[in-house]
């Protein structure tokens, strides 16, 4: 059971192949507002980063304009999972590869904030460099190796193969 005075910030960053604009990147950039849509109709849904249009493409990460960002509340872990490994999501994050280069360092990093938190670019960027500093710990996490709200205790989670949890 997730405690409700918490919820579940996640930010996931991936390195372009491509301009977002160039034919390589089409299919992703078109499969942006039905995600997002998704997303928002999600159950366990919070809140999601957005910029100047329907999505967070154009807001700067690591000062890289070659790295994309997605930062968002969910309820807890199960919200987040059920929504990530089904339907549209579920086909973009298959052709990943198609769009993104392979990073060997974590681009997704989980963690707890206060209900009614709203986290900020620095902030995530902080959770991420600790995660690849330390390894999932209750600071930072992903999806394999969580930790309940307040519990130095790590849970260990199945995602579904080939659907790691980088970008």
């Amino acid at each position: 059971m997730t405690d409700t005075a918490y919820e579940l910030a996640q930010v996931n960053i991936a390195r372009l192949k491509a301009p977002l604009d160039s034919p390589q990147l089409k299919d992703f950039v078109d499969g942006l507002d039905p995600v997002n849509a998704d997303a928002e109709a999600a159950d366990g849904f919070v809140w999601r980063l957005k910029g100047e249009g329907n999505d967070a493409t154009d807001i700067a990460v690591f000062g890289d304009s070659w790295l994309i960002l997605n930062l968002s509340v969910w309820r807890n872990t199960d919200a987040l999972t059920a929504f990530m490994y089904q339907g549209r999501h579920r086909e973009m994050l298959a052709r990943r590869r198609e769009w993104f280069e392979r990073v060997e360092e974590a681009m997704v990093a989980l963690w707890w904030v206060p209900a009614g938190h709203r986290p900020t670019v620095a902030e995530a960027e902080s959770r991420l460099l600790h995660l690849r500093t330390n390894g999932p710990t209750p600071h930072a996490f992903t999806l394999r190796t969580s930790f309940p709200p307040g519990s130095p205790a790590p849970v260990t989670g199945e995602v579904p193969e080939g659907l790691g949890c980088s970008a």
